[in-house]
């Protein structure tokens, strides 16, 4: 089975020259229904909200076997007008080749998958299938929500447009995502649940603060934080998922006015990512998280996120058609892993389609050209995608 490279580079540079922060895939999903549509796929546009677009194509199978979806999404995790990001070609919205690899923003996370998706696609040819095969270029995967000021489009992530896709005629069998993987089985990932802590404090002028130190919500929360940061092991050791420990992060904290220091602080905010095994229900963390919050005197804690995690049996046909379609491309078995990230297998298997993450290496950002993927890898990825369609959707 033949994968076209240079069309395949070619729409990797393509896909990666367009713009889709989180918040506005549209032009994107335009693109990628162009792409659909030229190679004879039914394509549906799933209108999201103002902006943002879910493409939905079908290669239709002759009947009698299952369907696959190939998932992506199609937003970027960085706009690339981040000052920290400027200066940094590959998290630029253009993409350009170098010495067998492919920069540009989002080329790892994930539009290289979604190109692969299209290589796949294209080397099945006029091949005659049972079942049917999807591709589905989502918007809003990113793991961010909205909060506090932050609130649009651009802060509508966790799964927001896989959840509209199953939604609106989404309904798949198997389902393969193309997260960066270095090109292992992901059969489960952790959900994640965040949490806000809160300490609140007289709003005075600094003029009038003399001996009130101890109310200024800043310093109240330096205690708050203290016992997190004790209890956070016990967190990590009570949701571990086999040997894969559980893991945390004190991801923010906000307090105060930097334009107008003159004011004690009226209200800081502890914010705290707590990842969750598959295996444990998102009610059961959420209650483990308030019994700790509500002992802490003086405290406000709300929950402002909870996205399960996703597991699948090792015995699923999906898994042993991946395992099977790797083995004929790479020339061994792939490995398995567990990973701490969220992806949208968690909406996606909650509608009972049977989802693995297998994709190419995340290409480890290079610290002077940014985000990449390796050509020859890409490659590879494409033909492990059209063998398992083969295998999954059968020969008619």
């Amino acid at each position: 089975m033949m994968i076209d490279r240079d069309r395949l580079v070619a729409d990797a540079l393509a896909a990666v020259s367009i713009p889709s922060f989180t918040g506005s895939e549209e032009a994107m999903a335009a693109w990628m229904a162009g792409q659909c549509r030229e190679l004879g796929l039914d394509v549906q546009w799933q209108q999201v909200e103002d902006g943002r677009a879910n493409v939905l194509a079908t290669r239709a199978g002759t009947g009698g076997g299952p369907t696959l979806m190939f998932n992506g999404h199609m937003d970027t995790s960085y706009s690339g007008r981040e000052p920290w990001l400027a200066g940094i070609p590959g998290f630029q919205p253009q993409g350009f080749e170098r010495d067998g690899r492919i920069y540009g923003l989002g080329i790892s996370n994930m539009k290289g998958a979604l190109v692969a998706y299209l290589a796949a696609v294209r080397a099945l040819g006029d091949e005659p299938l049972k079942g049917d095969v999807m591709i589905a270029a989502v918007a809003g995967e990113i793991e961010k929500t909205q909060q506090g000021d932050a609130q649009g489009a651009e802060f509508r992530g966790y799964a927001a447009g896989s959840r509209h896709l199953v939604g609106h005629g989404g309904a798949a069998d198997m389902c393969i995502l193309g997260e960066p993987t270095e090109q292992k089985l992901v059969l489960a990932h952790f959900g994640t649940l965040w949490l806000r802590l809160s300490t609140s404090g007289p709003f005075i002028h600094t003029a009038f603060s003399s001996g009130r130190l101890e109310e200024n919500s800043i310093v109240r929360m330096r205690g708050v934080l203290e016992r997190v940061l004790e209890w956070l092991p016990s967190w990590e050791e009570e949701m571990s998922y086999g040997d894969v420990r559980g893991v945390a992060n004190v991801g923010a904290i906000q307090g105060g006015f930097g334009w107008r220091v003159s004011r004690t602080p009226h209200q800081t905010d502890l914010f705290v990512d707590l990842r969750v095994p598959p295996d444990v229900e998102m009610a059961a963390a959420r209650r483990r998280a308030l019994e700790f919050a509500r002992g802490l005197e003086g405290v406000e804690a709300e929950v402002y996120v909870t996205a399960p995690g996703a597991e699948l049996d090792e015995s699923h046909p999906l898994v042993g058609a991946l395992e099977a379609a790797h083995e004929e491309v790479f020339g061994t078995v792939p490995e398995r892993d567990v990973t701490r990230w969220f992806s949208d297998a968690s909406v996606l298997s909650r509608y009972g389609i049977a989802t693995v993450n297998y994709g190419t290496s995340s290409g480890l950002p290079d610290p002077e050209l940014g985000e990449n993927l390796e050509i020859e890898g890409l490659v590879k990825i494409s033909e492990v995608y059209a063998r398992a369609a083969e295998r999954i959707c059968g020969a008619a």
